[in-house]
């Protein structure tokens, strides 16, 4: 029902000059006055002439304002201090809401406006609603990667009304503009051609005493680019929203035989660093509503570690001297003590962002370990250009690395890279109130996504637009950011307040889909989790650029054959030689290898570890979910017509998808039990496998034949661009090398497939009832841990660590004690500076059981976490930012 049958014919609002005249807040209300427009209400100030019948009226107070709290009987004592937080009153025809800063009367307005113009807004029950931020940073990042199909946005003053309006109402509260992210290495990537805005200063700037120009730039184009930047930058800030520019790269020239678009001309090694710190202190005073600056600052960005003290000093300094607070984002990566050395001696507010699970979309929790391939390693003798990054802190590539520690002086986020899903849709309510409860993991501040489409056109490829449809009914023409308004509204507002109520995202499903909404929130939400599981377990790489699930580059299963393009990754990720069940997990403590479990089920010693087959059975209920939703959206003729095919069209791919993988997850298994064992009907049972998922991937070419472009370009490598169709070939070989193999084998007379299956078939155990209460630990001092348990448990062990991704787990037999078992956490955990990670293994009728392990949504966090009593009172009374 519509609930503004009811509704008054107008709304006059009252509030104090400071709160009526904030750029915030106007912007907020404007909004709130578009709604009323679209329903037929007036709005006006109350100091516009009326009659007072018929109209409702909405008071904005500010939280100091006592005197009114009183009269409201709000005790200000209990308000929230946060100037992201607000409260709204409902009482009597008046709406009082009460809020400590702009971002919270603007949270506060542009809800009431949504579920306005959505016919849900209700103004006859009194009632209360009271919301504050569960995470400090909700940050959105979008990339310049390519001019041919980024320069139209950038100009586009429209778009950016929009898009930042999105953002803002989906209570993103950071917008990051990333420059220098098309490409990988600074200094040593060949052949890669459109560098614009990739060394930024030049394309925006003429600096006085340095000569530096852009060859084939005129000065009209130059100057426009500055314009555009500062109506960003002014346009992000008037919406609440931290403005962060991203400098990514400060090389300013390729190696031969590499020919730049736009060649830098003026510059020398001599003059760089002073150029860049000219540059920095221009640009900080042309465009003043720059709040932060990010920046990649190992060897990718062109910089060798031996000059960085010297190179990045006076950039420091120029921006300590802007005459304003300007956050220091610093990409994790290679960090080390000298660069936060030179941060700190200016002054600077530095943060740290790392990636979130390398760079791909994952599970929301945080690795509970790395791979031992990632861990430090010996710096070899005359490296000069990447030893921190790559070699002694290599651990600080894919995670929080060492940077959570406890009396830590700099902040942390994480960054969602644009890895695993760059092009379906996405759109899981469970997955992203997870990621809003574990995106402030250890005393982390919050988290960054890359938005979808993010690396479109990166590395100078140019085969085709942004918009990735050719289908003109699907075509998006500039406002391709429109298909993903559901992902952007799940990561903004379950990022703020994970125990939103669903009415949040239910509102927009409604529009787009009508009487399918209900269907497409449960079948879309369990296909989106497929594609961040297999990232997660089958950790071919940790790039993006060399490791894309989504258009899958094939690894074969069979020993017999070679995928070239996983070379690269060899060294960094995974063993050679390298086929599907040599891959580990990007979590190895928490998911089985493919070889590892079958060679530990041969011999009768399975751990705890969720298995392969496991990962297979919670694909295969995603997909079943999705296929049911499926046929009920394709049956329905409401809501948006375009949105409701591009759905339809993507939930076929991801079925498909889920199923390929599931299918290869059981084939790798079956063939190494055959190269264990020998037994023909391991591998007949492979082949098999194998073919039913070769089928599927087969499908998905068929579902988009004509739909997307036929070749989705983000990037250069193999697994950077490409169709789905084009990965056929590679396919069809692993399946005839398994054929041939499976035809030259002979069965085994003990059934040894036969009586093995059984076992892997039924590995697991249940869990049975146990509670473990954490509680935060005293510094230093040995800390016992309690595991009450009422079922038969045959044994339990503690698996523990510092919160640092260098340090490996320890792991403890547990005691049993009067109601279930007991261990204790030693003081060189506790005292290691860091929150400790722990976990539980139990033994349950001879099988092995993780605790607190999965929940069935995969949205939770499988360890615990706590921190010490120290770190409690210090961050107590602690108010964001």
């Amino acid at each position: 029902m519509d609930r503004l049958d009811s509704r008054p014919r107008g709304i006059r609002y009252t509030g104090k000059p400071h709160v009526l005249e904030d750029v915030v807040v106007s912007w907020a209300r404007g909004k709130l006055a578009e709604a009323c427009t679209v329903r037929g209400i007036e709005f006006a100030p109350a100091t516009t002439p009326h009659s007072a019948e018929g109209f409702a009226w909405l008071d904005l107070i500010h939280a100091t304002d006592h005197g009114t709290l009183r009269t409201l009987e709000i005790d200000e004592t209990r308000l929230n201090p946060s100037p992201e937080a607000y409260l709204a009153r409902h009482a009597a025809g008046r709406i009082s809401i009460v809020a400590s800063g702009a971002r919270g009367f603007g949270y506060a307005l542009t809800e009431m406006a949504a579920a306005m113009r959505a016919g849900q807004y209700d103004f006859e029950t009194d009632r209360t609603v009271e919301e504050c931020p569960a995470v400090p940073v909700r940050g959105i990042a979008r990339a310049f990667s390519s001019v041919d199909e980024d320069a139209g946005w950038f100009h586009d003053r429209g778009f950016w009304a929009e898009y930042l309006d999105e953002l803002a109402c989906q209570r993103f509260n950071r917008f990051h503009l990333a420059f220098g992210m098309q490409f990988n290495y600074g200094t040593i990537d060949p052949g890669l051609t459109d560098n614009y805005l990739a060394f930024a200063y030049p394309f925006l700037l003429d600096v006085p005493g340095h000569a530096v120009r852009v060859d084939g730039l005129t000065t009209a184009e130059r100057d426009r680019n500055l314009e555009a930047l500062r109506h960003i930058a002014r346009e992000t800030r008037r919406r609440g929203m931290t403005f962060s520019l991203g400098l990514w790269t400060h090389a300013y020239a390729f190696p031969s035989p590499t020919r730049h678009r736009y060649p830098i001309i003026g510059i020398s090694d001599a003059t760089h660093a002073d150029y860049c710190a000219a540059a920095m202190r221009k640009l900080l005073a042309e465009v003043p509503d720059i709040d932060a600056l990010t920046f990649r600052v190992h060897f990718e960005a062109g910089i060798r570690e031996a000059t960085q003290d010297a190179f990045w000093d006076p950039i420091f300094e120029a921006i300590a001297d802007a005459g304003r607070p300007i956050e220091v984002d610093m990409h994790a990566k290679g960090v080390g003590p000298v660069l936060l050395e030179a941060a700190r001696r200016r002054g600077l507010r530095v943060m740290l962002s790392g990636k979130y699970w390398a760079e791909h979309l994952g599970l929301p929790y945080h690795q509970t370990t790395i791979r031992a391939r990632e861990t430090a390693r010996p710096v070899p003798p005359g490296e000069t250009m990447s030893s921190l990054a790559s070699y002694s802190r290599l651990f600080t590539r894919y995670g929080y690395a060492d940077y959570l520690g406890e009396d830590a002086e700099t902040d942390f986020i994480f960054r969602m890279w644009p890895g695993t899903q760059k092009l379906l849709l996405w759109g899981d309510p469970a997955f992203a109130a997870g990621y809003g409860r574990c995106s402030t993991f250890g005393g982390s501040r919050g988290v960054e996504f890359c938005e979808p489409l993010f690396f479109k056109g990166r590395k100078g490829g140019r085969l085709g637009a942004r918009d990735p449809y050719v289908r003109n009914d699907l075509r998006l023409t500039g406002r391709e950011w429109h298909k993903y308004r559901y992902t952007y509204l799940l990561w903004g507002r379950l990022l703020y307040n994970p125990d939103a109520a669903p009415e949040t995202w239910q509102r927009l499903l409604r529009t787009d889909y009508g009487a399918a909404a209900e269907a497409v929130e449960a079948g879309l939400g369990a296909l989106s989790r497929i594609l961040p599981l297999v990232s997660v377990v089958h950790g071919v790489g940790g790039a993006n650029n060399l490791y894309w699930p989504e258009i899958y580059v094939d690894l074969p299963i069979s020993a017999w054959l070679h995928q070239q393009h996983y070379d690269k990754s060899y060294e960094w990720d995974n063993s050679a030689p390298q086929n599907w069940g040599r891959v580990s997990a990007f979590d190895p403590a928490m998911f089985y290898a493919i070889n590892e479990y079958v060679r530990d089920v041969v011999a009768g010693t399975p751990d705890a570890r969720h298995t392969p087959l496991e990962v297979a059975a919670w694909i295969d209920e995603m997909v079943a979910q999705g296929e049911q939703v499926i046929a009920v959206l394709a049956d329905s003729t409401d809501g948006n017509g375009a949105q409701r095919r591009r759905t339809l069209i993507d939930m076929a791919v991801l079925v498909r998808l889920g199923r390929f993988f599931a299918g290869k997850f059981r084939a790798a298994v079956d063939y190494g039990l055959f190269q264990e064992t020998r037994d023909r009907a391991a591998i007949g049972s492979a082949v098999r496998q194998l073919e039913a998922a070769r089928s599927a991937f087969g499908e998905i070419a068929e579902v988009v034949d004509g739909v997307y472009q036929s070749d989705l370009v983000f990037g250069t490598e193999l697994s950077e661009h490409g169709h789905w169709s084009m990965r056929l070939n590679a396919m069809d070989d692993d399946l005839r090398a398994l054929r041939f193999e499976r035809d030259g084998s002979r069965t085994d007379p003990e059934q040894t497939f036969a009586r093995l299956s059984k076992t892997l078939r039924h590995k697991r155990a249940q869990l049975p009832w146990v509670r473990h209460e954490p509680r935060a630990f005293l510094r230093g001092a040995p800390h016992k841990v309690h595991l009450k348990v009422r079922e038969s448990v045959d044994g339990a062990v503690l698996h523990a660590r510092p919160v640092d991704q260098s340090a490996r787990f320890a792991r403890f037999a547990m005691t049993p004690d009067g109601d279930g078992f007991e261990a204790t956490i030693p003081a060189e955990i506790t005292g290691a500076g860091f929150p400790v990670m722990y976990y539980f293994e139990l033994i349950v009728n001879g099988l092995g059981v993780l605790y607190p392990g999965f929940e069935k949504t995969l949205a939770n966090q499988p360890y615990f976490s706590i921190h010490s009593t120290v770190w409690k009172d210090r961050h107590r009374c602690r108010t964001y930012r």
